[in-house]
């Protein structure tokens, strides 16, 4: 009991400093666990392990007594080309920039299931909701008064306390309360700042909640609906003259249905639709454009410009023996980022689509277990007119690997 206490409480404190920088679907990874990760991030039906709240919260109470803990490496490959361009003011010099000045990410994970009665469990899930870094050593922002590295560091960690229940045999009910934390830095865009520095990291908290259903309607094929709410964060009071509304940084609500079916005594297949509406949070769906440069900061002022996207993801898993299962998926989501919205979006270049990931969990003597889980982001790209001059195009570029362990038990 000490030694599980000791763990528990060494990776919490871990997700508190780690960098939480995904960018798979936008800016939220495709899923939560290494068990879902492996199968292209379907679980909305199909809950694994005790990271399922993330997911739906109504899987909880399907997995039992459990403890999960994870670690992932997450290295993202980020790079901004510019023609076209001229050593002017309020234009980006041609060239091809590197993002990649920092891209090695440990992102760590923790669950816990208890089973208050055979009906009823209480449990909490510690993940990277997601996030977004760049850094750009050769800064694209010199001619707006930018200096040193650019880029963005945007990590998101949630804690989410979890109650789930089975209403019947067939069916089950949950919620979870989304606690949230994210801090934000930007640097080398001092020349958007009304101080002409860099400010450094500041932090934001606040609160949700996603609630959840599954339900067997045959005994091979299972049901699943979630919803998460938007979540409701404090300012980043640094960064007053950079987002909307005096610096608002809200997370947006997402939904989803899944279905689970299984194939053969060995094999399940299971696939899920999110919808995740970036565009209902102004920071992040609010359009730029040249004319609103000055207005930065303002009540519903300019953003990013990300559309909301629909993620489908397709997954599979194969008991080989009873002591190894091997998992395979593949996750298509929509580009957030139109043509017309690249010039912020070379600090946040969230583009990748089309994602491959495998994984296998191996059972142990003791009844616990150990899983892997690679994910691959194909290289995707936008090109688009710089808002400052129609003449000067924009590419952004990305993809991304990342590899995970997870011990159970």
């Amino acid at each position: 009991m000490i030694k599980q206490k000791a763990l528990v409480s060494a990776l919490i404190v871990g997700g508190l400093i780690s960098p939480l920088a995904y960018a798979t679907n936008g800016m939220l990874p495709i899923g939560y666990g290494l068990k879902t990760e492996g199968m292209g991030g379907a679980g909305i039906a199909l809950p694994q392990d005790s990271l399922a709240a993330a997911t739906n919260p109504a899987g909880m109470v399907m997995i039992g007594d459990r403890i999960d803990i994870g670690l992932e490496w997450f290295r993202p490959n980020r790079t901004t080309t510019v023609t076209g361009g001229a050593a002017a003011p309020f234009n980006f010099p041609t060239g091809s920039y590197s993002g990649n000045g920092k891209s090695d990410f440990l992102i760590p994970q923790f669950g816990y299931n208890k089973m208050i009665n055979a009906d009823t469990s209480l449990g909490v899930s510690v993940f990277g909701n997601g996030g977004m870094n760049t850094q750009y050593n050769n800064n694209p922002f010199v001619f707006f008064g930018g200096s040193g590295p650019a880029g963005v560091d945007l990590q998101q960690l949630f804690v989410s306390p979890t109650w789930s229940m089975k209403v019947n045999p067939d069916n089950a009910i949950g919620v979870s309360l989304n606690l949230a934390y994210q801090t934000f830095a930007a640097t080398g865009v001092q020349g958007f700042s009304p101080t002409g520095t860099n400010v450094g990291h500041d932090h934001s908290t606040g609160y949700g909640l996603r609630i959840g259903w599954t339900g067997k309607v045959t005994p091979d094929v299972t049901l699943g609906a979630t919803y998460q709410t938007k979540t409701k964060m404090s300012k980043f009071n640094k960064y007053y003259w950079l987002f909307p509304d005096q610096g608002s940084f809200d997370i947006p609500a997402n939904y989803g249905v899944g279905v689970a079916v299984k194939a053969t005594p060995a094999t399940t297949v299971a696939f899920d639709v999110e919808r995740i509406q970036y565009s209902g949070v102004p920071t992040i769906g609010n359009t730029f454009s040249a004319a609103q440069a000055g207005l930065l900061g303002t009540t519903n002022g300019p953003g990013f410009g990300w559309k909301s996207i629909t993620a489908y993801k397709l997954g599979a898993s194969y008991d080989y023996s009873p002591t190894l299962t091997l998992r395979a998926g593949f996750d298509h989501c929509d580009n957030p980022i139109p043509a017309s919205q690249v010039t912020l979006n070379i600090l946040a270049p969230g583009v990748v689509q089309d994602h491959l990931s495998l994984g296998a969990t191996w059972k142990l003597e003791d009844k616990s277990e150990v899983t892997v889980a690679w994910v691959h982001s194909m290289n995707a790209s936008v090109s688009g007119p710089s808002a400052f001059n129609p003449a000067t195009t924009i590419d952004l570029k990305m993809y991304q690997d990342a590899i995970g362990i997870s011990y159970g038990w």
